[in-house]
């Protein structure tokens, strides 16, 4: 991966577009989540409701800072052992992301990523970005920069990367009580 191309990806990501890049198990979908006209263009892109929510994805603590802060120390100390890798937390918002990352609930699902292109990309925006799996629903994440393409096209924006093909997609859990919410 070439820093020049992480920068142009970055900027694509500032001026609102989805792009993907490859994430710990499979490749994903990114944009900015302050951005709503590119969270909406990743919804249709994935016939996905908003109502959901999305995962932000950071290179660092620090970039989730925001969020983190208002954690008990027991709390972020759990977290902080849990980064960098495929442990996606929830916690609560108070107001950090907006409702259209956040979707139905004052939550937001946050994860400090293990994957090199995909931190590099969040350092490149300069805070955390969306990350969610590359496929529209109902079919099979992308595990291959080919199967990214074949689903949105052959110039879709990608990072250049490969994913840990013996990796999980990451389990997501409550920070708070730590219920298993995906394994």
């Amino acid at each position: 991966m070439t820093a020049q191309l992480t920068n142009k990806i970055a900027h694509s990501v500032l001026t609102g577009a989805v792009v993907a890049c490859p994430a710990e198990a499979v490749w994903g979908l990114s944009c900015d989540p302050f951005n709503d006209l590119a969270v909406d263009t990743l919804l249709a892109l994935k016939h996905r409701a908003r109502a959901k929510g999305l995962i932000v994805v950071a290179s660092s603590e620090e970039q989730l800072a925001p969020v983190l802060n208002t954690l008990d120390a027991a709390t972020r100390a759990t977290l902080r052992m849990s980064w960098p890798g495929a442990n996606t937390w929830l916690v609560p918002n108070n107001g950090v992301f907006p409702d259209w990352v956040t979707g139905d609930s004052d939550e937001i699902a946050v994860r400090v990523t293990a994957s090199k292109p995909l931190a590099a990309l969040c350092e490149a925006v300069g805070h955390p970005i969306i990350s969610t799996s590359a496929n529209p629903a109902g079919a099979l994440p992308a595990r291959f920069k080919f199967q990214v393409l074949r689903y949105f096209g052959p110039d879709f924006p990608c990072l250049s990367g490969a994913v840990d093909l013996n990796a999980n997609p990451s389990t997501i859990r409550r920070a708070n009580t730590g219920e298993v919410i995906r394994a």
